[in-house]
């Protein structure tokens, strides 16, 4: 499966001379800070490229693929919440503005672009730091994510369970195509 995506996101970049870098790691995180219960999830199979000369970058992230404390909660998530079934994946396609190849260490960033979540595709900025170190490329974000705005339902029963706004925190790192 994590082959297939990279295929179909090298699709996405056509200039052969280009600097592409491709995911070395990945890992994203998100938390719902709820009145009951904190949900904590980790995703660490997330693929990604991202052309530093054009400045493209895009990513997707297996819903399935999210681990958390307790089975119940993956069980819930993936069943009730994200329908990961009917929307196995969310991905980000945009562009990262704000960052210069020559500096050496973290230097701010935002990238713009579009975030597909459980189907619905918004237009977001999503700030973050970029960072080139020993020919890689280092990439970290937090942002918000509110839930109604990608139609992800919270039954009546349990708002207090899970919180209307989740943050997500992103770390990729990648690696020059070979």
């Amino acid at each position: 499966m994590r082959l297939g995506v990279c295929i179909i996101l090298t699709c996405f970049f056509v200039n052969g001379n280009a600097q592409k870098f491709t995911t070395e790691k990945s890992q994203i995180t998100f938390f719902s800070d709820a009145a009951i219960e904190d949900i904590a999830a980790t995703n660490i199979k997330a693929a990604g490229l991202f052309d530093v000369s054009t400045s493209e970058i895009v990513f997707s992230v297996p819903i399935k693929d999210f681990e958390f404390e307790k089975s119940l909660m993956k069980e819930h998530f993936n069943e009730k919440y994200m329908e990961s079934d009917k929307y196995p994946k969310s991905t980000f396609k945009g562009k990262v503005a704000g960052y210069d190849v020559s500096k050496p260490g973290k230097q701010t960033a935002t990238a713009k672009g579009t975030l597909t979540i459980h189907g619905i595709s918004k237009e977001v900025d999503i700030p973050g730091t970029v960072q080139f170190e020993n020919g890689k490329v280092l990439i970290d974000a937090v942002f918000k994510v509110k839930l109604a705005d990608y139609k992800i339902k919270i039954p009546q029963l349990l708002w207090q369970n899970i919180a209307e706004e989740v943050e997500v925190k992103l770390n990729f790192e990648f690696k020059a195509q070979s």
